[in-house]
């Protein structure tokens, strides 16, 4: 089957043979008649087999040939859980829609708000968001979804990862009621279940393929080495000619900050994409690994989703994941679009239990490879791992006849160690270890040691007694008085009297 069997309009079958498509992926021949048609869809496939083109080019034509009234209102809404899956979103309606008068636009958090802004005034049929940058435009009025026909839910397990399911609700609240729901996610847990019924309406159920395989294209490989050894095993990898191109994967964001300062001190050039990088220095890097100037780049499970790199040779585990269902996103970066790619992981002592859930998921042992760095450390049994019995040794009788068989004593107490015995919740006094022969006539038993309490003065209050200053009044005669005021008075000069004429 090839695209010219769908019911697709002439400039999206244009677009489609310009972009290299010739046959339609299972998830793209089963949803986009759905779509058209406008039914509901609960969409589940691995990554990397299409889902984008699977909703992107029905939605394009339903915008297209249905009759606009010039509002400048998004018509159709794309939610991802990452910038980077939007901004692939966003890429992929550019494409598919160039010969389209359609125009799409993506808003995401981390950069400024401007040009997104300026985008939505001048007016777009398509808006791809991620839901913090959504819901903080709307709540300053910039973005208004009463007119909103199509709305799509990418990713649904991620987006509950991650922690936006309650940001996923608010915009679901402000959505119109008559609308077609298109639900996509790459795993089904209870969970997604859960939400995909309460926002679906009778949808149309597609699921092409098991959501623990892994595409059959890629080859995966493992090698078994301890942490230590993980960098120079990682070094040697990629100076290799055929490795083109390698997306690693890291635990963590310091994890990932570190490979990228070992690689270098080794001779590799690479760089880092994680959550702590700003949204210009994440495209930088991607924008030149993608442009092939950027041969290794190291990530963390944020970039597992959205990465879209053309012809990536080899994805590298240089830790592998806690989840296991991030083992098949992380893979999926590689053998896209039916070409081969190398999923390499590497394996320490305590990743062990990551890698039995992983193997357990995708249904097979992955096959092991030797290096010059090979493990050195491993699991003993618990058998192994217990102290040896000691031996039993015979006891004989003078006659040197054995008698009976004992285990050898583990070790002897020396003579006068005081012992501790627990009886009950209360611990008993310390003996005093003294022999027989030492005590005094008339001894009946070993005495017990008496416990010694020392008894505390009662703290008498200190009070500073300070004698009450009493005023200080000097009496001074009554002749003395009047006669020091005698003389003030003389002292004043009197009034004049005039006398009148």
């Amino acid at each position: 089957m090839t695209f010219n069997e769908l019911p697709l309009i002439a400039p999206l079958l244009k677009a489609t043979r310009e972009a290299g498509y010739e046959e339609p992926t299972p998830i793209q021949r089963e949803t986009i008649p759905l779509v058209l048609n406008g039914r509901d869809v609960l969409g589940c496939a691995q990554t990397g087999t299409g889902k984008t083109a699977a909703f992107a080019l029905p939605i394009l034509q339903r915008l297209f040939t249905e009759k606009l009234d010039g509002s400048r209102k998004p018509r159709a809404l794309i939610l991802t859980p990452t910038r980077e899956l939007a901004i692939q979103i966003q890429e992929n309606f550019a494409l598919y829609g160039k010969h389209l008068p359609l125009k799409s636009t993506v808003v995401f958090g981390g950069v400024s708000q401007v040009p997104q802004v300026d985008a939505l005034l001048r007016g777009v049929q398509v808006l791809i968001a991620t839901p913090g940058r959504l819901n903080d435009l709307i709540g300053q009025g910039y973005i208004h979804l009463d007119q909103i026909e199509i709305f799509v839910l990418d990713e649904a397990d991620r987006m509950l990862d991650m922690g936006f399911i309650h940001d996923v609700k608010r915009v679901i609240a402000q959505l119109p009621k008559q609308r077609q729901t298109l639900f996509f996610s790459a795993t089904m847990p209870d969970e997604v279940e859960k939400l995909a019924v309460s926002i679906l309406n009778n949808p149309e159920t597609v699921k092409v393929d098991p959501v623990s395989s892994t595409v059959d294209t890629i080859r995966q490989t493992l090698y078994m080495v301890d942490k230590v050894n993980k960098k120079y095993l990682l070094a040697e990898l990629l100076k290799k000619p055929e490795v083109e191109n390698a997306l690693v994967f890291t635990r963590t964001k310091h994890g990932a900050d570190r490979v990228v300062r070992e690689l270098d001190h080794l001779g590799v050039k690479s760089m880092a994409i994680h959550g702590d990088k700003s949204q210009n220095a994440r495209q930088q890097a991607m924008g030149a690994f993608k442009g092939g100037e950027l041969k290794v780049l190291i990530a963390t499970d944020i970039a597992a989703r959205g990465i879209d790199v053309v012809g990536l040779s080899h994805v590298i585990n240089y830790d592998l994941p806690v989840e296991p269902e991030a083992y098949v996103h992380r893979i999926g970066r590689t053998g896209r679009a039916g070409l081969g790619g190398d999923a390499v992981s590497f394996c320490c002592i305590d990743e062990m239990k990551s890698l039995y859930a992983v193997e357990k998921l995708i249904g097979k042992k992955i096959p092991r490879l030797e290096s010059a760095w090979p493990m050195q450390v491993f699991v003993e049994s618990v058998k192994e791992a217990r102290p040896p019995r000691p031996e039993r040794v015979a006891r004989v009788n003078m006659r040197g006849e054995a008698v009976a068989e004992r285990r050898a004593p583990v070790a002897a107490r020396p003579q006068g160690t005081p012992l501790t015995r627990l009886s009950g919740s209360r611990q008993a006094q310390p003996q005093q270890g003294l022999r027989r022969e030492a005590q005094p006539s008339g001894w009946q038993g070993r005495p017990q040691a008496q416990p010694v309490r020392a008894e505390r003065p009662q703290a008498q209050p200190m009070r500073a007694e300070y004698p009450q200053a009493q005023p200080v009044r000097t009496e001074r005669p009554q002749a003395q008085r009047v006669e020091q005021n005698f003389e003030r008075r003389q002292a004043q000069p009197r009034p004049r009297k005039y006398e009148s004429r």
